[in-house]
This record gives structure tokens, sequence and C-alpha cells, in this order.
């Protein structure tokens, strides 16, 4: 391809249709054609004919796998672009064998921890319930929770497990925090008290998870940890849906075994209105909203025109390995 060729570049799974405005795509090659899908295609066929024609694919995160025989069956991909930093439904081999580089892009770490203290919030203070009644004529509900001197627990105490642990201690509470590598001191220099997952379970007011997806953290919160929590205590998932056994969470919810949850991740996405969570009145649900700030997706898609651009004249960025 020479430095001036034009290309076939495909957007995918841009909800919003903000792609196009948050970047200066005038910038590509002259005569290139950009294309966005704003919805998920989520048949294996139609999507290999809807990608057939373009050079370059830009994926958003986790949302549309491209698995081995995806990648082999598109004879004109030659660059993927992912948004942030790893891509765990790239199989990255394939890409490999074809030659096909996958560049990510940066983002901005915050916008999930503030999420999730939405969620909390949310839930203690029963904000969509009241919402709800008070729209429809009632005035107050139920009583609402503090939540200073509470403890909340933390499954994960990384970067984002450690900025909600500065949250909770700022408005009070005991921060215990558990994950298979923390110790002691990780844990001290985060405000938080390491303690195992049982104690963290049966203890804690509020349990949040902030884990990485992997084999060692698939399924860590299971029937088991969900049966020890308190009765009044409240579960927040802002991280992966399949940290969790989603079946044994929705029976604990349907027998009002727990207080209720706050869930950003699901196993299917979009969630089908029909789903049982969307029932729930003690649940609060939000679309995978973790991450979608106008600042963030700033940053993803002007990172992804820069990550083509150096593609372009033979020099990849932002190599995913």
């Amino acid at each position: 391809m020479t430095a001036r060729a034009p290309l076939k570049i495909a957007i995918l799974d841009d909800y919003l249709r903000v792609a196009e405005k948050l970047a200066d795509w005038s910038r590509l090659p002259p005569g290139s054609e950009l294309v966005v899908f704003d919805r998920p295609i989520s048949d294996r066929d139609a999507l290999l004919a809807a990608l057939r024609p373009f050079d370059v694919v830009v994926l958003m995160r986790e949302r549309t796998p491209f698995p081995a025989a995806l990648i082999e069956a598109l004879p004109n991909l030659r660059l993927l672009v992912t948004t942030g930093g790893r891509n765990a439904a790239i199989d990255l081999a394939a890409c490999r064998a074809r030659e096909i580089p996958v560049s990510g892009t940066g983002g901005v770490g915050t916008p999930t921890a503030e999420l999730t203290w939405g969620l909390i919030l949310a839930l203690v203070k029963r904000i969509p319930a009241e919402d709800r009644a008070l729209r429809a004529g009632t005035w107050q509900t139920g009583l609402t929770e503090g939540i200073a001197g509470k403890r909340l627990g933390l499954v994960g105490l990384g970067k984002l497990g450690t900025q909600v642990a500065r949250v909770g201690l700022a408005f009070g509470m005991e921060v215990v925090a558990f994950s298979q590598n923390l110790d002691d001191t990780r844990a001290a220099a985060a405000g938080a008290r390491r303690v195992d997952k049982a104690e963290l379970f049966a203890t804690s007011d509020v349990v949040s998870l902030h884990l990485v997806l992997g084999e060692r953290t698939r399924g860590i919160v299971g029937a088991d940890e969900l049966s020890a929590m308190k009765p009044s205590a409240f579960f927040v998932n802002t991280s992966r849906a399949g940290l969790v056994d989603m079946d044994a969470l929705l029976a604990a919810l349907q027998a009002r075994r727990i207080a209720g949850a706050g869930l950003d991740v699901f196993p299917e996405e979009p969630l089908p209105a029909s789903h049982p969570l969307c029932a729930l009145p003690h649940v609060v649900l939000t679309p995978h909203l973790g991450y979608v700030t106008r600042e963030n997706f700033a940053v993803f898609y002007q990172d992804a025109l820069d990550d083509i651009l150096a593609w372009h004249r033979g020099a990849p960025v932002r190599l995913l390995t």
C-alpha cells in the first residue's frame, strides 16, 4: 500500500454515533471511506459480509469478538484497532499468523470508579426507587441507609479498586480488600486492610468487584460467596460479568438473600429487556457505562485515528502483543 492510498475503515459498535465527531477523520488519506456501525452484529455470516471490504476495523473493546475463524475469513483486513490497551476478544495469534498488526489506544482512568460510586449511592440511598415513586405521586417509600462507619469490601485493589477505596475512606467507611496477589503492604497503601475472601463477603456492607477477567478470576464469585453475604448487604459489579456466577446472583436477588445489586456488566450485551434482572426493583442496572464518557471516547477515537495513520506510514504504534 502506498503512503497516499485510500483506506476502507469500519468502526464497530459506535452505539451513540460519536466516533465521527470526536476525531478529525479528514486526516485520512484522500478518498478513504469511513463506515460506522451503530448496532451490534451478532450473526457471524452477517458480520463477515459487512466487514469483508474493509482494510481496517476499529473495535470497541470486547464488544464484537474477533476469533481466528473471522480473522481468517477477511481477506482485505490489514489492521485491527481496539479501544483500550487490551482486548481479550481478539485472537492475537491468528492476527500474527496473517501479519495483521493490532493497535490499542489510551483512555481516561477514572470513569469506572466514578460509576461504581454512582451505583453504590443509588442502592444505599434508594435513588431510582424514590425517583420512580415521586413521579408516580408517592412521597417517600422507605428508609435509606448511611454509609459512614460501614464496611466496604473490594474484590481487587488495583488502580480502579484503589480509586474506589479512597472515596469510601472519604465517606468514613472501613475498607477491606481481597485478591489472590494482594499483600498487607499494598492494601495498607490504599487505606485498606487485607482479609480473606470468606471474611470479606461475610462482613462487608457493600461488596464491589474490581478484577481483570482471566482464567484465575472467572467465576470467583459464586453461590458460596453470595450466600455468605449479610441480608442487608449490597453487591456491585462494574468489571466483567464473567467474574460472577450470574445464575447464583439472580437466585440470591430473587430470594432477597441480599439487599440489592448494582450491575453495569452482563453475560449478554445489550441486555434483553426480557431478562429477569430487569424485573427486580432492588437492582440498579446501567448499560455498560463504566467507560462511556465524552473524555474517554475522545481519547479512544483520536488515538485510533493516530494508530491508523501511523500504520499507514509503515510505523504502527501501541501494538498489542
